[in-house]
């Protein structure tokens, strides 16, 4: 059997196991759909898993979804410890609903105790789970953490910036993590490469109190807010 005919059986192996892929792909897509389009307004908080219970972000994550689930909102996490483990806490605390996004990972992720049993969702594709964050969230609240928080803001505000998604507030709590950051978009980025356009700097407000937050939203979404609370639309 020469080379070609061996590389052929390979890449027909391949193709066959690209065809099972798809099916788990639109499989997890369907159950997501089916889990949370009747959940009604939620808010996503990213951060790092790695924040301990005795950290400051910990503790602050916790009352900023506190805060949320008493203005009506029920609270989304990827599920696992560290600040997604606080803002699933903070809607436990108050009887809120508190969902979890699950990743299959080698390290670090787990489900969090305070996930509600029947919204603890599993994923095995980072991009379908993202799929969830940006579909079924009202706002985005961006605490400090890893290359994983930077990859889903990123990927959020490129996904508002082209209007592949509806434009949702996406805030960064945290002015010593986050200060750094949005002075290097600004003065690299901007000014001195020309890559973005000076309206996308308002994408990136920064605060450091759960009120704060709290007001970026209500002034989003205004008195009006009840019909726009609603999954965003995607293209």
């Amino acid at each position: 059997m020469n080379a070609r005919t061996n590389n052929l059986k390979k890449w027909s192996k391949i193709k066959g196991e690209n065809s099972w892929t798809m099916f788990k792909v639109i499989a997890e897509l369907v159950d997501g759909f089916e889990k949370l389009n009747s959940l009604g307004p939620c808010i996503s908080i990213f951060g790092s898993a790695r924040t301990k219970p005795d950290q400051e972000y910990y503790q602050l994550t916790v009352e900023i979804a506190r805060t949320l689930v008493n203005e009506g909102y029920g609270i989304i996490s990827g599920g696992g410890p560290g600040i997604m483990e606080a803002a699933n806490k903070g809607a436990y605390l108050e009887d809120g609903l508190s969902v979890g996004l699950n990743i299959e990972l080698p390290f670090e992720q787990s489900g969090n105790q305070y996930i509600d049993p029947d919204k603890n969702l599993e994923h095995r594709y980072f991009f379908v789970r993202k799929v969830m964050f940006v579909k079924y969230s009202q706002a985005f609240i961006v605490m400090p953490g890893g290359f994983g928080t930077l990859d889903e803001l990123f990927e959020t505000i490129t996904l508002i910036q082209t209007e592949k998604i509806s434009k949702i507030p996406v805030i960064l709590v945290g002015s010593e993590f986050w200060t750094g950051l949005k002075k290097w978009v600004s003065d690299v980025v901007l000014n001195e490469f020309g890559n973005i356009s000076p309206d996308d700097l308002d994408l990136l407000p920064i605060v450091d109190t759960p009120q704060e937050v709290l007001s970026i939203i209500q002034n989003f979404y205004g008195e009006s807010s009840d019909n726009r609370l609603e999954p965003n639309y995607t293209l």
